[in-house]
């Protein structure tokens, strides 16, 4: 299985570099064993049935990007990808000369980064001055994904961010979840339908590409999630009634696909998580998801394509290009039930 083998032609234009001015205004490609379905986000209420559990990303974006100066007078620029258990992070930092471990980058007055070692690509940093996390907030910048070739502006704080967002920690957004408004959720819930929340903190390494053609060779980055109780229990509970357990997000399905493969059951749980899904996974939990369209050649297409088969998601994919859907992570949806399910 080669990478290549998940490629798909993309217009640029096509990349969507603004959200739209209502959340839910997306467009959704409803992928089942019947075929394509071409639907509006809305629609996705009445493709769900009473009995259906919708699990929902509870993750917060942070600012993560600084911009910093070196004690040269050069630019720097820091990506945060992970805070560890310790309170110091792992991050990326980007200059035209790469600093040394020993260094001290100043982002504002009384606000400054230490980088304390080398992590592979990464540098280990300590955030330092008075009250680091309140100055992430004031001087941080929300992480847009690479393909958003802009700068970010006031609107992105509230943007890529979802409105049930809580635990603050992920450097990228769970992207499904931006699709939702609390009158969407409302009328969900009204059908009948469930909601429970597992949170997945999401790191930078979902943008970094795959440096090996051969799938299997391909090792995931690590991120933190956690299942808890009550969304094990509605879990159980909606599989003892016949109902669909129903991810919003590759990030829900890696978490609940991770606690099933980590314990064996469903049941609450939280650790780190590297599960690479591609085709031939056996799946374990999840009955149906919502998801944004991924990039070519990504980790996250080849889950999709697990999920529903590769031959039918890029089917999928090619029809949305030529039906002008907007891509990636402020861009339109998709609505896939699992392949034979």
């Amino acid at each position: 299985m080669q990478k290549s083998d998940f490629h798909f032609e993309l217009p640029e234009a096509q990349i969507a570099a603004e959200p739209l001015a209502d959340r839910s205004a997306s467009r959704l490609l409803h992928l089942n064993d019947a075929g394509i379905a071409h639907r509006q986000f809305t629609d996705l209420v009445s493709q769900l049935e009473p009995n259906d559990l919708l699990v929902l990303n509870n993750t917060r974006v942070l600012p993560a990007r600084l911009f910093a100066t070196k004690s040269t007078g050069g630019k720097a620029e820091v990506m945060l990808e992970r805070r560890l258990a310790n309170g110091d992070w792992r991050a990326f930092v980007k200059s035209s000369k790469t600093p040394k471990p020993g260094a001290t980058l100043t982002v504002a007055d009384g606000f400054t980064i230490d980088l304390l070692a080398r992590d592979g690509d990464l540098f280990v940093i300590r955030l330092c001055g008075d009250d680091p996390m309140g100055q992430l907030q004031t001087h941080g910048h929300m992480p847009l994904p690479p393909y958003i070739k802009r700068a970010d502006t006031e609107a992105d704080r509230a943007r890529y961010q979802t409105v049930f967002a809580k635990n603050e920690g992920a450097v990228a957004a769970p992207t499904a979840g931006l699709h939702f408004t609390p009158e969407l959720l409302d009328a969900i819930r009204a059908r009948g339908v469930d909601t429970a929340e597992v949170t997945l903190h999401v790191g930078a390494g979902t943008f970094l590409p795959m440096r090996e053609d051969d799938v299997k060779k391909h090792v995931m980055h690590s991120e933190w999630f956690e299942c808890p109780a009550v969304t094990a229990d509605k879990i159980n509970a909606t599989r003892a009634r016949g109902g669909r357990v129903i991810a919003v997000g590759t990030t829900v399905v890696r978490t609940l696909e991770s606690v099933a493969a980590q314990t064996g059951s469903i049941q609450a749980h939280a650790g780190d998580t590297s599960i690479f899904i591609y085709p031939g996974f056996e799946w374990q939990v999840i009955d149906a998801m919502v998801t944004n369209f991924h990039l070519p050649e990504s980790t996250l297409l080849m889950l999709v394509s697990a999920f529903a088969g590769t031959d039918a998601v890029l089917a999928a994919y090619n029809e949305a290009v030529a039906e002008g859907y907007r891509f990636f992570s402020y861009g339109d949806a998709m609505l896939l039930e699992r392949a034979g399910g």
